[in-house]
């Protein structure tokens, strides 16, 4: 007999609680402040790519400032910043892999991962090196300020960063 008076209240309670749910994702985005301008098409950049070098310049910048970093200490960052760039050619390698990728046989495809899983490997061990260098030339204040930045560095986004890029040493194509 219980169940009868609540049925009702059960079945009004999961339908006002859907009519909320709707409602709120059919609201619109809310507009941008006064003045404010929507940004170019295709994102920040207008679709466009940051030029590498550019942004490598922009990283080491930021790198200096936020570490204050000594004179002493450039040559073990020149070596930390060298260890983060592609591979020469890395990125004609990429293209037209794809089709040759699909003309090899199974086991053929095996045996490419494999060996750019051992290329990737390497890279990274590099820049592992690089980076552990990098990090004993730093003052125990300058390391905690390095730690802050985060996995990449202080790096946000941009970039390459293919399937070998995810890790926290950054990295490039693969």
């Amino acid at each position: 007999m219980k169940l009868t008076r609540l049925a009702p209240l059960a079945l009004g309670g999961v339908l006002l609680a859907g009519g909320f749910a709707g409602s709120s994702l059919a609201q619109q985005p809310p507009a941008p402040p006064q003045g404010a301008q929507a940004g170019p098409p295709g994102g920040p950049r207008g679709g466009r790519h940051m030029d590498p070098a550019a942004m490598a310049a922009k990283h080491a910048e930021r790198l200096r400032a936020v570490l204050q970093l000594r004179p002493e200490q450039e040559p073990a960052l020149k070596a930390f910043l060298d260890s983060r760039k592609p591979p020469a050619g890395a990125t004609e390698r990429g293209r037209g892999g794809r089709e040759q990728f699909a003309a090899m046989t199974t086991p053929q495809r095996l045996d490419a991962q494999r060996a750019r899983l051992v290329e990737r490997t390497a890279r990274f061990d590099q820049r592992a090196a690089a980076t552990k260098k990098f990090y004993a030339q730093l003052s125990p204040s300058q390391q905690k300020a390095f730690d802050a930045m985060g996995p990449r560095g202080g790096m946000k986004g941009g970039g390459h960063r293919g399937m070998g890029g995810r890790g926290p040493m950054g990295g490039g194509h693969g």
